[in-house]
């Protein structure tokens, strides 16, 4: 049997180990059919146990399933007992307990090589547990859950990953004509990206990657920056500022994969502090920057907040400047005094920044629709955020550029393309001195 101690089991070298992970004292029989589809593919299963029931206290049935690691040793890895657990009888505190038991044993698992990829199946507290033990495992393991959750919000599960939900439609309960069909796929599913031939050397790139950010605003930008790093030798990936691509390029930088970091569109940090729809949370513009990776960053679309259909603005913005970007999105013009408050924001998570960074002001215009005669244009807005990062930006640690120009301009988009060129060469030796 695998522990949390550092034990592993015996598998064979021909096969591919993939880790079942669940509630075994509630869901046995169901991982019992999932567990045989797998081997029946090829492949070895671990079956790993985060329930608190089942065997846990007299009188109870021992789970459907033996596990390989039981529920005990995965609330230990947590820190915490099992019996005492299953005691309480407190749902929450044991859901969250063997979540983090259940993400300590998975990364163990996948650092010693048996966790190719994982499943699970479950409803709310299910899905709670392995989602947050899946989230821990890198990008590219295969990941997937059958869950009754999986045809609502799913954010709070699938967070910045790459985690597959798979809508149960009837609920967990048993294997019946319906739910085997379903359990069926999902395990064929992991077993065809498990299987999958490895991706050629083309395919899975060795040039440096950069992460971008991008608006409908900043596109032109973006666009002509990425070809331009591209021509240079970088593998570019490019993140839409909803809320959810802002966390993910921050989860990215946080995780070691990028080289350098061409964070154009901050827009983000304006929902943040307003209340818009696509807040990506006060850790915007900070994990380049603790894990020292090369960033050079603009004030992109920091003259709008964002909202829903119109008709969804909260009522107390009906006197500001609105626009209809499009039916499901209204921009909201930022004022003076929220600008003023970006720019210190924004100042003050760049200037604590431990890599190489420097930050490029538009003086005509930060978006597409903010340049003289356009709907957001205000100079006093602009100047209010470009006033506020002079005061607050530590340039001794930040290089600021202040170019004449709007954010789309060609030549724009080529400067902050050379200065991450630059930076980024440096950081690997191959540039001279910053």
């Amino acid at each position: 049997m695998a522990t949390p101690a550092g034990a592993s089991p015996s598998r064979s070298p021909e096969k591919r180990t993939v880790v079942l992970l669940g509630t075994l004292d509630t869901k046995g029989a169901e991982y019992a059919f999932v567990r045989d589809r797998l081997v029946e593919a090829g492949l070895d299963v671990l079956v790993v146990d985060a329930g608190v029931l089942g065997g846990s206290e007299p009188g109870r049935p021992a789970p459907a399933l033996t596990p390989d690691i039981p529920a005990s040793e995965v609330a230990a890895a947590a820190g915490a007992d099992l019996a005492e657990l299953a005691a309480a009888r407190d749902r929450g505190a044991a859901v969250t307990a063997m979540a983090r038991g259940a993400a300590e044993v998975l990364k163990r698992l996948h650092a010693e090589g048996f966790c190719a990829g994982a499943l699970a199946l479950g409803g709310t507290g299910g899905t709670s547990i392995a989602s947050q033990a899946f989230r821990e495992l890198p990008l590219g393991v295969p990941k997937v859950i059958v869950s009754t959750a999986a045809s609502g919000d799913t954010r709070a599960y699938v967070a910045e990953t790459d985690l597959v939900l798979f809508p149960s439609v009837t609920d967990i309960a048993g294997v019946n004509r319906l739910s085997a069909r379903i359990l069926a796929n999902a395990a064929g599913a992991l077993a065809g990206m498990v299987q999958a031939p490895p991706l050629p050397r083309s395919a899975a790139g060795d040039r440096p990657l950069l992460a971008a950010s991008m608006f409908g605003v900043t596109t032109p930008c973006v666009s002509a920056a990425r070809k331009q790093l591209e021509e240079s030798g970088y593998e570019v990936l490019v993140f839409h500022m909803t809320g959810v691509g802002g966390r993910t390029l921050e989860s990215l930088a946080a995780n070691g994969w990028l080289a350098g970091v061409l964070d154009v569109t901050t827009t983000e940090l304006a929902d943040e502090l307003v209340g818009g729809v696509f807040s990506a949370g006060p850790d915007r513009l900070t994990a380049a920057g603790r894990a020292g990776v090369p960033q050079v960053v603009s004030v992109g679309a920091l003259d709008m907040v964002n909202f829903g259909p119109k008709d969804t603005v909260p009522e107390r913005f009906a006197d500001r400047n609105l626009y209809v970007h499009n039916p499901s999105v209204t921009l909201m013009r930022t004022t003076p005094e929220e600008c003023a408050e970006l720019g210190r924001r924004l100042a003050t998570r760049l200037s604590a920044a431990t890599g190489p960074s420097a930050l490029f002001l538009p003086l005509k215009g930060i978006s597409a629709i903010a340049v003289e005669g356009g709907p957001f244009y205000d100079p006093e807005a602009d100047a209010a955020l470009f006033d506020a990062i002079r005061s607050t930006l530590d340039r001794s640690r930040v290089e600021l550029v202040e170019l004449d120009l709007d954010i789309n301009d060609p030549a724009f988009a080529a400067a902050m393309a050379d200065k991450l060129d630059s930076y980024v060469k440096v950081a690997s030796g191959e540039g001279g001195a910053r």
